[in-house]
């Protein structure tokens, strides 16, 4: 179960008697949205659950926690709180027990954030709604602050269209917003990103560059761009193109950023506005910001799974380039070891070249100084070769050691080796030449016995003849 659905289960079911903090997470809007661009920033865990009043302590002790609350919250609007408060803890519409009855259904009302609340034949109802300080269904959590300027001229348009029609008709879009900033010809509309909503919705973030006739070109402010699209004229034609709603993304000034957090929003007890100020896990980067009733939630919900799918999205395709990466990796190793065993022996045979080569120039002449001193050097080095303990002896070592991993059945590596496809034919030639000295052997040696038969009946013969001759 999603945390933000858990704080509200205590909040519908939970001890009305206490305030819960509990913890809830999504996106700002409330007071931000339209002056400072908190409408689709994602947000964060935050805090909620506000706690309700204790019934039977209204009906007992009418200037109680009303008074408090009162007394708080009731300078902005003393008249509609103390309406609201009457309805919640003394009507007097009837004149009997029955008020009391109607008291408890308005404190319901007062809970749900919504409906009418009768408590004076003398004036009209009461509304109720889900700002009222009273209303349960309300939680605090955190928006991202901001970090475009105004000079950046950033403004987010949402459109009621999926997204996939949106980059489809971009182009379109761009002409249709073009038409609607007069076919300015100064002015050329830009889109910076598109991304998608929650109920094939898709989000636009444009900017309007304006070129001077010196050459010069600079964005036009998202105040004034935003101030622009506001304009009822403007708002119908943007309504016609599929325009939902227009917010900036600029960032708060100090002033402002005080002023909003000193501020708690209508409806919001300010203790638990403090709390959540108190409780903000990045105060840097995010902003508290009021979220009220079951659309804000569910609202809020459906950005997260949206959001989460994105993000997965995103994941599988960088595990699949990763993947990717990895194979060209492997394919990459294998032909540089290739390309090693060549290059050796192509430095080989170049060694050979040189050295007929040398052999050729130098026949004739007598054996120089340096090359003296090179032979001095080469046998010194081939003793040092030779010697037990150095290089000749420890690879004699480990050709016994491999000989006898191989006879006793030792488990070989599956690595696999690929031959170069000119040693392979030196190697096939070798082992021809091989092969016909073999057969020309075997062809001696027939022939030997051929002879060593031929001799041996011939003095067969001899024998038979010296024996007839002596009887």
């Amino acid at each position: 179960m999603d945390i933000t659905v858990i704080q509200w289960h205590y909040c519908l079911f939970g001890n009305t008697q206490n305030k819960g903090f509990g913890f809830s997470s999504g996106l700002g809007t409330g007071t931000a949205t339209g002056t400072t661009g908190f409408g689709t920033g994602l947000g964060t865990t935050g805090l909620g659950g506000f706690g309700g009043f204790n019934i039977q302590s209204a009906q007992q002790q009418q200037g109680g926690l009303f008074g408090q609350q009162a007394q708080q919250q009731g300078q902005a609007q003393p008249t509609h709180l103390y309406q609201q408060v009457t309805a919640l803890s003394a009507p007097t519409l009837l004149g009997d027990e029955r008020d009391s009855i109607l008291a408890k259904w308005n404190q319901l009302q007062a809970y749900w954030g919504t409906g009418k609340g009768y408590y004076s034949n003398n004036n009209p109802p009461v509304d109720f709604t889900l700002e009222n300080p009273f209303c349960r269904f309300k939680a605090v959590g955190y928006s991202c602050v901001p970090v475009s300027k105004d000079e950046d001229g950033l403004v987010v348009l949402v459109l009621n269209k999926k997204e996939a029609d949106v980059r489809a008709q971009q182009q379109q879009l761009v002409e249709s917003l073009h038409k609607v900033l007069g076919s300015n010809q100064t002015l050329t509309v830009n889109v910076d990103g598109v991304k998608a909503l929650p109920n094939d919705q898709t989000e636009v973030t444009i900017y309007v560059v304006e070129r001077s006739p010196n050459g010069t070109s600079k964005r036009i402010p998202a105040t004034t761009l935003f101030s622009f699209l506001e304009q009822a004229n403007i708002k119908v034609q943007l309504s016609q193109i599929g325009v939902a709603m227009s917010v900036t993304r600029t960032e708060l000034s100090p002033a402002q950023l005080k002023q909003l957090l000193q501020n708690a929003p209508a409806g919001v007890d300010p203790i638990i506005w403090e709390q959540a100020k108190v409780d903000n896990p990045d105060p840097e980067k995010l902003i508290p910001v009021p979220m009220v009733g079951f659309k804000e939630l569910f609202r809020r919900l459906q950005i997260q799974e949206q959001m989460t799918k994105q993000h997965q999205t995103r994941v599988d395709i960088i595990s699949n380039d990763i993947s990717e990466l990895q194979k060209n990796q492997a394919t990459t190793v294998a032909k540089i070891a290739q390309y090693k065993r060549k290059l050796m022996d192509l430095s080989h045979r170049v060694l050979q070249v040189l050295i007929k080569q040398e052999i050729q120039r130098k026949s004739g002449y007598a054996i120089q100084v340096d090359e003296e001193h090179l032979r001095v050097q080469l046998d010194t080095i081939q003793s040092e070769l030779n010697a037990p303990t150095q290089f000749k002896g420890r690879l004699n070592e480990l050709m016994s050691q491999i000989r006898m991993q191989n006879h006793f059945g030792a488990v070989r590596s599956e690595e696999r080796y690929s031959v170069d496809a000119d040693l392979l034919r030196e190697i096939k030639q070798h082992l021809k030449q091989q092969q016909d000295g073999l057969s020309h052997l075997i062809s001696v040696i027939k022939d030997d016995l051929e002879d060593i038969k031929l001799i041996e009946h011939g003095l067969s013969d001899s024998g038979h003849m010296r024996g007839s001759i002596l009887s």
